[in-house]
């Protein structure tokens, strides 16, 4: 039996899910329910196995975490790829596609010709890898803030926890830059796709 991770569930779930495997492996070592005598005897290939899948695990479960966290923040402002697609190509405008979902969209990419759409769907994997990231960083900088009132380096800790806030809120805004990329790649596909404009037409109900 194969164990083959995909790029969209590698940089959606897995990498993110790894940041939580390394704030929970921080918080076991902190509480000495982790140490380095109880890893040292688990064999290497079995180590990196569970760490794996414990990654993979942890960032499917905490995705929703992702998705309220990016609800949460405040956006300086709102960005429509549909919009900005027509403002850099004014000929664009009024065609049919642009009135549809992207998602409906890439569906039509990958069934014309899924090599280009891998490049729309990396762009896709790669914001979502970049917003599940925000929240594991954002419990450490809590865990930072504990800390600086309960650790011996308090000076440290309030870097740490500065950095770490500063980086959450940095992956929500970056991860929505590359869900407006995404969208705009979608639409910029579309727009040389074949027949798309007629098509849409000839589906929707009389």
């Amino acid at each position: 039996m194969n164990f083959v991770i995909g790029v969209f569930d590698l940089f959606a779930y897995t990498i993110p899910g790894a940041l939580y495997v390394a704030f929970f492996g921080y918080l076991g070592a902190k509480l000495h329910i982790l140490t380095a005598a109880s890893i040292g005897g688990v064999p290497t290939v079995v180590l990196v196995v569970v760490i794996v899948v414990l990654s993979f695990l942890l960032g499917y479960l905490a995705y929703p975490l992702g998705e309220a966290l990016e609800r949460i923040v405040p956006r300086r402002r709102n960005r429509d790829a549909a919009a900005e697609f027509v403002r850099r190509m004014p000929t664009a405008e009024g065609r049919a596609f642009l009135k549809e979902n992207t998602h409906l969209l890439l569906c039509a990419l990958q069934l014309h010709d899924k090599e280009v759409a891998a490049d729309v769907t990396r762009l896709r994997a790669s914001g979502l890898k970049v917003r599940n990231c925000a929240p594991p960083l954002l419990f450490g900088a809590v865990a930072a803030i504990v800390d600086i009132f309960a650790g011996k380096h308090p000076f440290v800790a309030a870097v740490i926890a500065a950095l770490l806030l500063s980086a959450s809120l940095t992956l929500v805004s970056q991860g929505r830059k590359l869900g407006l990329w995404a969208g705009m790649k979608t639409l910029e596909l579309c727009f040389w796709l074949p027949e798309i404009d007629e098509k849409l037409a000839t589906d929707k109900p009389a």
